[in-house]
């Protein structure tokens, strides 16, 4: 079975057992979360929500952490001018545990 879900602005196509990193979620490591699902699939059976079913996706939290370093880079020809910065995303590391 599989099930779409929407988390941080973004779409994401789960089935259980999936791990995947989202965007940061205030919960700690261990905790339980539920998502809404968009759309539900098993087999040939297809079920599409206008826009959410009442179908509920359960994962559990794995981690917090933070993404590789982006590099800015920002730079302007024959005027010196170089501006250099970075940022590092925070997410959160979810496992896919039920989707009913």
């Amino acid at each position: 079975m599989i099930a779409v879900i929407e988390t941080g602005g973004k779409q994401y196509l789960v089935k259980e057992g999936d791990v995947l990193k989202v965007e940061k979620l205030n919960k700690a490591p261990g905790e339980a979360v539920e998502f809404e699902a968009l759309l539900k699939a098993e087999g040939e059976k297809v079920e599409i929500g206008t826009p959410k079913l009442g179908a509920k996706v359960t994962a559990e939290i794995v981690e917090d952490g933070r993404s590789k370093k982006v590099e800015v880079v920002k730079y302007k020809s024959k005027s010196r001018y170089l501006k250099r910065t970075g940022h590092r995303q925070h997410f959160t590391s979810i496992k896919i545990t039920k989707i009913v």
